[in-house]
């Protein structure tokens, strides 16, 4: 009789366990996508329309790009409304948001798409002096804003995407304020949340050495898309949303 309770208290921790594991297992829901300079949330459509397939809650950002600050209380924002662990994405400049945005508890995982990932101490700015980019320069405004001239925005930013809709985005721009390009994160979150990077490899705007070293620097799953431009979660959204899946899968325990 006795030997019958310890067999049944053993399958009941067993199938405990088991359920917990399983429960921990279950991919994480929640997909916050952050754009970066320049442009706006509207360019995540495509990799929104293959999550929201496939079952994700997908909320985007829209930054005001007016300063670091408000640019990171835009994304906290959106995501105090998730119920529920999240993946925070973001390309560019965004990276930097979600690297301070990441600390909050509900964040589970990151995914950087051609991204910048600061170091405490370090800038956008310095990062891109010390492994230069090959673009032309932005150009900045009387009042500190900066955009890319509309002549060179679809070599430099989008050369994989259609003369058409480079030209357009080129005319759509989202003037950016420089200074959100000298900000410090102080206790960036890829040092204690699971990341992953995707590579641009023939990204201009940010040299592909630096997303490397991004992305070797973080102990970030890491994939590099040939050919694609800065603009790669445009052109590529197959490719993004199925690392942004993978991150989804296999951020939690």
């Amino acid at each position: 009789m006795k030997l019958k309770k310890v067999v049944l208290a053993v399958s009941m921790l067993v199938a405990i366990a088991g359920g917990t594991a399983q429960a921990q297992a279950q991919p994480v829901k929640n997909i916050v996508l952050v754009h970066g300079a320049f442009v706006g949330g509207a360019g995540w459509r495509a990799v929104y329309d293959r999550l929201t397939h496939d079952g994700y809650n997908v909320t985007l950002v829209q930054e005001p790009l007016t300063s670091f600050a408000q640019d990171v209380a835009a994304t906290r924002r959106v995501l105090d409304r998730q119920n529920g662990p999240v993946i925070l994405v973001g390309h560019s400049y965004g990276g930097a948001i979600i690297s301070e945005v990441g600390n909050d508890n509900k964040v589970a995982g990151l995914v950087y798409i051609a991204a910048h990932v600061p170091e405490n101490g370090e800038t956008e700015a310095d990062n891109g002096k010390k492994i230069p980019n090959s673009a032309h320069p932005f150009v900045k405004s009387s009042d500190g804003y900066l955009s890319i001239a509309p002549e060179y925005y679809h070599g430099d930013f989008a050369a994989d995407l259609p003369a058409a809709q480079a030209d357009f985005e080129a005319h759509a721009q989202m003037p950016t304020n420089a200074a959100v390009f000298t900000a410090n994160i102080p206790h960036p979150a890829w040092k204690t949340r699971p990341s992953w990077y995707m590579v641009a490899k023939a990204d201009k705007i940010i040299s592909p050495d630096l997303e490397r070293l991004y992305a070797k620097r973080a102990h970030s799953h890491t994939v590099e898309i040939a050919g694609a431009s800065h603009s790669m979660y445009q052109s590529h959204p197959d490719e993004v949303a199925r690392l942004i899946e993978q991150a989804a899968q296999h951020a939690l325990p």
